[in-house]
């Protein structure tokens, strides 16, 4: 039984370490190049929304491939062009909205980009000011006319 059981660790680690070894990069593949890493909206209202675009340049020699946009809380949320792929030499958008439901000032909120590109992730950030609510009205001030 130990000789199963040593057997089977062996055949696992030269297993893993073949796997585990470098892949050569492939010269021709594709490449995503940002326009902007990171976005400041300066200061937005409180309950508001931040729209943006992130532009990017497939700058490979093949095409790119989005495959995935996330991000670690919901007030942020990108929406990435999955449909189709983006040809060599072509320009895309990746679009990021932000729900300011929280003062957080200042804020910093960052969201991965995966592909198919050298590098495969990309880590992009929106930042910026919340304004501080404006108190609402008193309803004993109100006066009735």
């Amino acid at each position: 039984m130990k000789r199963v059981f040593f057997l089977m660790f062996v055949c696992c680690f030269f297993t893993a370490k073949g796997f585990g070894q470098d892949a050569k990069e492939n010269p021709n593949a594709p490449e995503i190049s940002f326009e902007e890493m990171v976005h400041d909206f300066g200061t937005i209202p409180f309950k508001g929304l931040a729209e943006y675009e992130f532009t990017f340049t497939n700058t490979g020699k093949e095409p790119l491939i989005i495959i995935s946009c996330s991000a670690t809380c919901s007030c942020t949320v990108p929406a990435c062009p999955r449909d189709k792929p983006v040809p060599p030499g072509e320009k895309g958008t990746i679009k990021v909205k932000y729900t300011t439901t929280h003062v957080a000032s200042p804020f910093n909120k960052t969201f991965t980009v995966t592909t198919n590109a050298t590098p495969p992730v990309v880590r992009l950030t929106i930042k910026g000011v919340v304004t501080k609510p404006e108190p609402e009205p008193d309803s004993e001030t109100k006066t009735n006319d």
